[in-house]
């Protein structure tokens, strides 16, 4: 054949499914009369037997191997009366003649109707005929090959990215990543640990290192080994995190939280993980191309075998889409700049000719054979169903300098076994959700879709819950909430459990709000640019916790405490002392607020101190009644021989519907609290009953004394800005008068 001239860079697309080249589109047109012998119309009823020879090794979407026999929702299943799939198997005899026609002879007016420059700019030779160049222009086998259409997918696939349904598959192992990993062509082998930004880190997959037999991370020792080939492989890690724009809406700010993300970590890693670098830890977001580039560089880069490995729907395909080095050029890449006018070619890529077998086509084999490489492959099928990947895909890149492997993902706990099959992918988190404020208060629990039941266990403490979770979210009280997350009563609130899981619901864990966020939550008041107070100079703390539910988000709680430690109120009293009950109405009218005030400041600094003491709290509605505070004592003789067999009363304040009476061994003193002042009212309790009050530690001095500078300057300010404002307003009236008199005259 005669050696194709330069031609054109322009596209033409033959019927809608793919763009070729100028040069191709009219080489179609010249083998048209030739392979246009079998229409669509008469394919019939096509058996498998003429036509299953030429379907593909496996799946490109979903890497299942294609199977001849077996239900239509099993993965490798071809369904031969879809039309992509008799495209595929007659695509050697049959051309779209017509569609292609009407495109070629739309580029033939077109390259008339341009000019000398535009045609020596489209390749073609200056005053040359476009019908003579569709004469000239002869292409090889392997132009005519890109012509080809694109492996169609299975029917699981098909019903995935249609349908959104599909049949479940099992899940591999550990040990079936393992022997995947252990067939491996390639010398130079890195593992790709995929995370979920959702759940993070429940889908850290523990001990992965020592499971794959893997190189150790790399320690702060300078001299430790960093490359250890074993069985004539070298294995690396790195760990990326996926969807990172659930975090948080900027980059910026996701970026913020590697150093948190880094040592949670570091702390999944378990003691292994407290003296490695974790250098190669990546936080990427497929949706948002947030460092995407990096990392298909580095894979580009490295070439070899790469090995992606996580849990389900933990965004592997995707991020397999997103990172693959699509287009890279024939021959060998090389980077990492220049030195001294050669290319520099580093381990990795040198990997490439280091290829040890080229199995996978063996029977048995887990590995399935790699696709032929092209410029831009078929990409593994994205589906928030859990499970899309069946197999190993092997996707080649640089000229098969290395390959790009997804594989199936490993199980990510039962929560969606308990799920309707329909709500399945709901229970993936698509996008960053807006979360609505909830209040938890005193007897009320937060249920998620019928799956998961939040109840507060500390009383008398409202809590503010945040879910993250792409299921509905509703506060009912704790007995209906228990009732119809056990199924025992019917209601009317959407659930998405299966009928008859309510006897499976058990207690998971006791979440403790350790954390500590009173500067993150109190805005102005610790800002330095307004107030800058002192977490610590707030007569509150308010801590939080996030609880993270595998697959599907976390709940952010948060509770505001009022600081019982230090403070008016805070005194130890002594031993005789038994109970203490205040008596008072419910509004502050008529002398009742001075008793409000001491329930409410001081009573909690007293029961932090004495534990032992119990006390209780009567609010009637008689606002014209008496507000008392009554102290029950011990009786001297009784105190002294019963003191050491007293037991502890509860440490919580109850509501009592009338004062509780005494017994001979106890006597009591009533102070009156009506139209008194809350300081007065707690002078006189503590001379009464002999409290200790409660010095400070040093530490505490120190920082009382800095608040107390804190509080002076503050009050400065405060006059310095009522000056000023004064100023400004008087101003504004001399100029508003003198703007008045000069219109008058």
């Amino acid at each position: 054949r005669p050696t194709p001239r330069p031609f054109s860079l322009c596209f033409a697309r033959v019927n809608g499914s793919r763009f070729y080249t100028a040069a191709q589109a009219i080489r179609l047109e010249q083998l048209s009369d030739d392979y246009h012998a079998t229409p669509p119309s008469q394919f019939g009823n096509t058996t498998a037997d003429t036509l299953s020879p030429t379907l593909p090794l496996s799946c490109p979407g979903c890497g299942a191997r294609t199977v001849g026999l077996g239900t239509q929702e099993q993965a490798g299943y071809y369904n031969l009366g879809r039309k992509s799939v008799k495209l595929f198997i007659t695509q050697a005899k049959y051309l779209p003649r017509d569609s292609a026609f009407t495109e070629f002879k739309t580029f033939d007016t077109a390259v008339r109707q341009a000019g000398d420059v535009v045609q020596s700019q489209l390749g073609l030779e200056k005053g040359l005929n476009p019908t003579t160049a569709r004469q000239v222009i002869e292409e090889s086998d392997e132009c005519m090959s890109e012509v080809l259409r694109p492996i169609p997918s299975c029917n699981r696939c098909h019903h995935l990215l249609h349908h959104s349904s599909a049949s479940p598959i099992v899940n591999p192992t550990i040990q079936s990543i393992q022997q995947m990993i252990g067939e491996s062509p390639y010398s130079y082998n890195h593992i790709y640990h995929v995370l979920d930004a959702a759940d993070f880190p429940l889908s850290f997959i523990p001990q992965l290192q020592r499971r794959l037999d893997l190189m150790p991370q790399r320690s702060h020792n300078r001299r430790a080994k960093t490359r250890v080939f074993r069985q004539g492989r070298r294995a690396e890690i790195s760990f990326i995190i996926t969807r990172s724009d659930l975090l948080a809406p900027q980059k910026s700010q996701v970026d913020a939280l590697m150093p948190y993300l880094v040592q949670v970590l570091r702390d999944a890693l378990g003691p292994s993980g407290k003296n490695v670098r974790l250098g190669n830890v990546r936080c990427v977001s497929s949706r948002r191309g947030w460092w995407t580039r990096q990392v298909k560089d580095e894979i580009s880069s490295r070439g070899g075998g790469g090995w992606m490995v996580g849990k389900v729907n933990v965004g592997k395909s995707s991020l397999f889409e997103s990172v693959f080095p699509k287009g890279a050029p024939e021959g060998t890449v090389t980077v990492s700049g220049e030195s001294n006018g050669k290319s520099v070619r580093t381990p990795y890529q040198h990997a490439a000719n280091q290829v040890l077998s080229v199995s996978g086509a063996e029977a048995g084999s887990l590995l399935p054979p790699a696709q032929p490489w092209q410029q831009f492959p078929s990409m593994p099928t994205v589906s928030h169903y859990p499970g899309t990947t069946a197999s190993p895909i092997r996707v080649p890149f640089g000229n098969g300098r290395g390959e790009l492997i997804d594989l199936p993902g490993l199980s990510r706990g039962s929560l969606e076994d308990h799920v309707v099959a329909k709500h399945r992918p709901d229970l993936v988190m698509r996008q960053r959700v807006k979360p609505e404020q909830l209040v938890i208060k005193p007897g009320q629990s937060l249920l998620i879709s019928g799956l998961v039941r939040i109840t507060p266990t500390t009383p008398d403490v409202t809590f503010l819950a945040y879910p993250f979770v792409p299921l509905a979210s509703h506060v009912t009280s704790t007995d209906k909430a228990i009732a119809m997350s056990t199924q025992t009563q019917p209601s009317g609130v959407p659930t998405v459990a299966k009928p008859g899981v309510g006897p499976k619901m058990a207690l998971a864990r006791v979440f403790r709000l350790e954390w500590d966020v009173t500067k993150q939550r109190t805005g102005p008041l610790t800002s330095a640019a307004t107030a800058g107070l002192s977490s610590r100079a707030l007569p509150f703390v308010v801590f939080s916790t996030d609880i993270l539910i595998e697959g599907c988000g976390w709940v952010e709680l948060v509770a505001q405490l009022y600081s019982v430690r230090l403070g008016i109120g805070a005194a130890v009293l002594p031993r005789n002392v038994k109970r203490i009950h205040l008596d008072f109405a419910f509004k502050l009218n008529d002398g009742h607020f001075g008793a409000r005030k001491v329930w409410r400041n001081y009573l909690p600094r007293l029961k932090y101190h004495n534990p032992a003491v119990s006390m209780s709290v009567n609010r009637t509605q008689n606002q014209t009644g008496p507000a008392t505070l009554t102290v029950f004592f011990a009786a001297p003789s009784h105190s002294a021989s019963n003191a050491s067999a007293t037991a502890p009363l509860p440490s919580v304040i109850t509501q009592d519907t009338h004062t509780p009476g005494h017994t001979s061994f106890e006597r009591t003193v009533t102070i009156e609290m009506k139209h008194r002042h809350e300081s007065e009212i707690l002078s006189e309790l503590l001379s009464l009953t002999k409290a200790s009050p409660v010095e400070p530690l040093p530490e505490d001095k120190a920082e009382l004394e800095k608040l107390a500078e804190e509080e002076r300057q503050a009050g400065l300010d405060r006059a310095r800005n009522a000056a000023y404002t004064e100023q400004k307003r008087q101003d504004k009236a001399l100029l508003d008068q003198a703007r008045g008199a000069a219109g008058a005259s």
